[in-house]
């Protein structure tokens, strides 16, 4: 099994937030690898895990950072792969690192998920690799499907609560 997303913290400490996106790569049964890896430690490292993760079969990277929030943005330079920056809440409640990671110059995107949104990190990674296969993207659309499924569901159970002036 070839990994097929790179998901890349800066720190293991950002693993209890991390690990929301390895898990739905996980539910959508898309191989991924996982490093700690950081811009201002190890940024030789970095810089080589960049160049040499699309000639590895990598497809898309999921960075996740707090505070200064260099990791995304640094990889974005040097890979010519999507890479999806996951701001943490480590330092301003996050906004710093939201901040660090959606404030990107031009020609060095990174799409930015909301502080600690890596679920949505994982669902999006899912979503790009899907645009070119379509079992892929049977999942996502059945993963979709159970999301509107489970607002019907709540909206029926809504209808249960009882007060005295509700009038639905």
């Amino acid at each position: 099994m070839k990994a097929r997303v790179s998901i890349i913290m800066g720190s293991t400490s950002d693993l209890t937030v991390m690990e929301k996106a390895a898990g739905v790569l996980n539910d959508f049964e898309i191989p991924f690898e996982m490093h700690a890896l950081s811009a201002h430690r190890t940024p030789v490292e970095v810089e080589a895990f960049a160049r040499e993760a699309a000639p590895r079969g990598i497809e898309v990277i999921i960075a996740g950072a707090g505070m200064a929030a260099h990791l995304p943005g640094v990889i974005a330079a040097v890979t010519p792969l999507p890479v999806i920056g996951v701001p943490i809440s480590a330092s301003l409640d996050g906004m710093d690192a939201l901040l660090a990671i959606a404030q990107m110059p031009p020609g060095i995107p990174v799409a930015t998920t909301a502080i600690n949104g890596a679920m949505n990190a994982g669902i999006l990674a899912a979503q790009v690799l899907a645009v070119g296969d379509p079992a892929l993207r049977e999942k996502v659309v059945s993963f979709k499907e159970s999301l509107k499924r489970k607002i019907v569901e709540a909206n029926k159970e809504l209808r249960e609560v009882k007060y005295p002036y509700k009038t639905n």
